[in-house]
């Protein structure tokens, strides 16, 4: 070897060294890639040169280039690695369009990492074999440097990531115990609203329920009648996955043009809530996948306490009816009889008892100081609240009419006219009253479309049916007709309502009229009043066997001394 080969070895072992020295003192890529270029454009005097890169796609792109036309990126084949390999002969024209004259691939442990490329030397030389071995080795000494500098970029990220993680399981946490605290629906979405916004910093945003009555728009930067008129035309109640603004374009367009990017469901076992609308950044970046799952988790501790303040309102607004109805059932309570009159002749028994806490069902009694007794049974149509009302009407009608001192069937036509225009349409009353007479034991009557009482003497029964159509359906065009009888020592009187002979047990069988008729022909006689209502009561019980009733049931026992 001469003399100017040995200068010339000298001088690139010393670039080398240099610019091993150099490289491995930083672990920024660019910083890396610069030199790589530099250091051979200034052992080579290169007219021009660039370094591609394969990114994470394994796709091939510009990194640095110097004298290289930014339009020449434009016509840059596209080349994927396959494997450890790529197929290179799309380069070949792209290389002679821009007169790169050599180029070297940068080979790792890892595999190719990229390639250098250079072009004509300014001296118009060509490039030796001993130039490509120094291309060689310093493309080598570079892809050492390169993939140090991925790998710890990876770790960065890595560990950005993770601390993104940490920090929203933190940010998460603390939600977690804000929402559990929050009984209204208001001030849970503006807790979430506070939370996306202060996260991820967005210009434009709605929190929507969907709910089996339509769209509420809870909290929105956007007008909240223009957002909801929207949201009620698409089928938003079945999104049930992120959307991004092309899906969001693609199926509801109105909504990207108010601004919307993200869709974001709110769901309870799966089945959409709510949702979570979004518009851009104010940093212009997309949201990335931690940033949906952070939006995600959000939305879920967000609709689950939504959902619990909506059980917690409706349990307590339960309890208040609840309430209402304890005390609505103590007034009803106190029109029904508070003990039963006295009676010479007659032995008196009577049981009311309700299917809800307010009911239809009315008996009364009612002394005059002839030593008569007034006596009567109705059942309203319907139950709970409604009929209970109804119930109170009749209560206060009977009243007023019995002190007027009119015959029965005369003051039934009375009673009717005025039920009938205290009720809606629809509603009506079966009752059923009567008179008995301590003095002579006349039971006179008038039966207005209720449940014929039965009239036990001696093992037969007598149906009391006399009287007219039920009351409250139309006011009296045909009058009520009455009808006396002379009880007789002995005689038992059954009034009863359809909760009775209506009672089902789990099969969905009724109690029956032909049931009743039967125990009380067979089983009652030589019975006191209220031996005989506990009696009716156990058989009715023992026939339901346990089953739920929905109608109220009443009882009323007259029995001749």
């Amino acid at each position: 070897m001469n003399t100017i080969d040995t200068n010339e070895a000298k001088r690139n072992l010393s670039a080398l060294v240099d610019f091993s020295n150099l490289i491995n003192s930083s672990l920024d890529l660019k910083f890396i890639i610069n030199n790589l270029i530099l250091t051979c454009f200034s052992k080579f005097h290169a007219t021009r040169g660039f370094v591609a890169l394969f990114d994470n796609e394994n796709i091939l792109k510009f990194t640095t280039a110097r004298g290289i036309p930014e339009k020449a990126q434009e016509h840059f084949p596209v080349l994927k690695l396959q494997g450890k390999t790529f197929d290179e002969s799309p380069l070949k024209e792209f290389c002679d369009k821009y007169k790169l004259c050599i180029s070297w691939q940068i080979v790792s442990s890892q595999g190719i990492r990229g390639i250098i490329f250079l072009g004509e030397r300014l001296s118009g030389k060509e490039y030796s074999i001993e130039d490509s071995d120094f291309l060689c080795t310093i493309s080598n000494i570079a892809a050492t440097a390169i993939e140090n500098s991925i790998i710890i970029e990876k770790l960065k990220s890595v560990n950005r990531n993770l601390d993104n993680k940490v920090s929203m399981l933190s940010s998460l946490f603390e939600l977690s115990k804000e929402f559990s605290g929050i009984l209204e629906v208001s001030r849970i979405g503006k807790l979430l609203v506070y939370s996306v916004i202060g996260q991820l910093l967005v210009s434009n945003y709605a929190v929507v329920l969907c709910q089996s009555t339509g769209i509420e728009v809870i909290e929105a930067k956007l007008n909240k009648k223009t957002i909801q008129e929207e949201l009620e035309k698409c089928a938003v109640a079945k999104v049930s996955k992120p959307l991004y603004r092309e899906q969001i374009d693609e199926e509801f367009s109105s909504l990207t043009a108010l601004g919307i990017e993200l869709i974001i469901p709110m769901q309870i076992q799966g089945k959409t809530k709510g949702l979570i609308l979004l518009g851009k950044r104010f940093n212009g970046q997309g949201f990335t996948e931690s940033d949906i799952e952070f939006i995600y988790a959000i939305g879920s501790l967000a609709i689950i306490s939504i959902e619990n303040a909506k059980l917690f309102k409706e349990t307590i607004e339960k309890q208040k009816m609840e309430e209402d109805l304890e005390i609505a059932c103590g007034i009803q309570r106190s029109l029904l009889p508070q003990r039963i009159p006295e009676m010479k002749n007659f032995e008196i028994a009577a049981v009311n008892i309700s299917s809800k806490q307010v009911g239809g069902d009315y008996y009364d009694l009612v002394k005059f100081q002839d030593n008569s007794l007034l006596f009567a049974i109705g059942d309203v149509s319907g139950k709970g609240v409604p009929a209970s009302l109804l119930m109170a009407n009749l209560q206060a009608f009977l009243k007023s009419i019995s002190r007027q001192q009119l015959e029965l069937s005369e003051a039934t036509n009375v009673l009717n006219d005025l039920v009938s225009e205290n009720t809606a349409m629809g509603n009506f009353i079966t009752f059923f009253w009567g008179v008995i007479s301590d003095e002579n034991n006349i039971l006179t009557y008038v039966n207005a479309g209720h449940n014929p009482p039965l009239l036990i003497r001696d093992g037969n029964i007598i149906k009391l049916e006399k009287g007219g159509m039920i009351l409250g359906v139309m006011k009296t065009t045909s009058p009520y007709v009455s009808e006396s009888i002379q009880l007789v020592s002995g005689d038992i009187i059954v009034l009863f309502t359809d909760g009775v002979t209506e009672a089902m047990n789990k099969q969905m069988d009724e109690f029956t009229d032909q049931h009743l008729e039967e125990i009380v022909a067979k089983e009652i006689q030589n019975k006191s009043a209220s031996v005989i209502i506990q009696h009716i009561r156990n058989e009715v019980e023992r026939h339901a066997d346990g089953a739920l009733q929905s109608d109220d049931l009443t009882l009323l026992i007259i029995k001749v001394k």
